[in-house]
């Protein structure tokens, strides 16, 4: 515990103390947010606050994460290194859309076909990495089997493997993307979700079949390594969101969005618990679902809309409900999709099926 303690702590420190020196940076350079013109008026107001705010979350989630291994010297593990690298590679992506933005003066940043490409390329090398680095148990980071709250009986070949990593991986990123649009929103929704895998990497080390062998052990590479990954995102996430909830100071950007969202999907990848991860980031399954149900229904009724604006919280805004009403209701429910993601985990082992 010593380690994912040092993590949370470290990374915590880092990003509430390291954000402000950011914040003037940003200011300096004129390192704006370009805000879309049919949001409201008082959405308005945030044009200009200084984006890219999301390298300082990864910065200090890295650090935590090195402070960990220095104050309990061990290696880091592949698993963790492969989740990490995928949070990196894709905030460098969301990085290069963030500066378009600023430089251009625009809210469309690059290209679409850019950007998922960008995103297919990162989340290709971790695909390909993470069947390989057997471990002396012949466990990989991840596997090729599709996993609730652990493997299930449906493998899939390496090739079918790589496109349903990509789907979790884009799609994930993208849904944490779509949600960080009002202050603190994506923030703190983002410390849950990492919370919740902090606890499964735990429980999952706890009860790794190498250590407690029985027919409700988990067979995962580096359960406890990837704990402490998931302490760093607490910490710098919860840091990150002392200059980021409302009136927000700093913005994290597509730099941070893209990062959180695949570091999401790496850790779901890597526990096992990829389908359990739309429950436990209900809130972001939710909102990318009213943009589809949107754009679906603009197009069968030939232009009628069924919100005002999405994505959902945007619509909300248009409906008179103010920022901190919006962002702490829909806390309450990334809350509650927490809580019943780790209550059916947990009963899944109590019941031992």
């Amino acid at each position: 515990m010593t380690a994912v303690l040092t993590a949370v702590v470290v990374s915590l420190v880092v990003s509430v103390l390291g954000t402000p020196a950011a914040i003037r940076g940003l200011v300096r350079r004129g390192y704006g947010q370009p805000i879309r013109d049919e949001l409201s008026t008082s959405h308005q107001t945030k044009r200009g606050t200084p984006t890219m705010g999301g390298a300082v979350i990864i910065l200090a989630a890295l650090i935590g994460y090195a402070a960990a291994h220095l104050i309990r010297p061990s290696d880091p593990s592949v698993s963790a290194l492969l989740v990490l690298g995928l949070m990196v590679g894709l905030g460098l992506v969301g990085f290069l859309d963030d500066y378009i933005k600023v430089f251009k003066q625009r809210s469309l940043g690059l290209r679409s076909r850019a950007k998922t490409a960008g995103q297919v390329v990162v989340a290709l090398v971790f695909a390909l990495l993470a069947i390989r680095f057997e471990n002396d148990q012949s466990l990989t980071p991840a596997s090729q089997a599709v996993s609730f709250l652990r493997d299930t009986p449906i493998v899939l070949p390496a090739v079918l493997f790589v496109v349903w990593a990509l789907l979790i991986i884009s799609g994930t990123s993208n849904a944490v993307n779509l949600t960080d649009g009002l202050d603190g929103l994506a923030t703190g929704a983002s410390v849950m979700v990492f919370g919740a895998y902090t606890f499964i990497g735990i429980w999952q080390f706890n009860q790794n079949c190498q250590t407690a062998a029985g027919p409700t052990c988990y067979e995962v590479r580096d359960p406890f390594d990837l704990a402490v990954v998931a302490a760093a995102l607490v910490g710098a996430c919860f840091g990150f969101l002392w200059w980021n909830a409302s009136p927000a100071r700093i913005i994290m950007g597509d730099t941070g969005a893209l990062a959180l969202g695949g570091a999401m999907a790496g850790l779901a990848i890597t526990t096992r618990t990829e389908l359990l991860l739309v429950i436990l980031g209900g809130l972001f399954a939710a909102i990318t679902m009213s943009v589809m149900l949107q754009v679906a229904y603009f197009k069968l009724t030939g232009g009628q809309r069924l919100f005002l604006i999405t994505p959902l919280h945007h619509h909300f805004e248009l409906k008179g409900w103010s920022e901190v009403t919006i962002v702490i209701r829909f806390w309450i429910v990334a809350g509650a999709c927490v809580a019943v993601g780790l209550a059916i985990f947990y009963a899944q082992w109590v019941v031992g099926t």
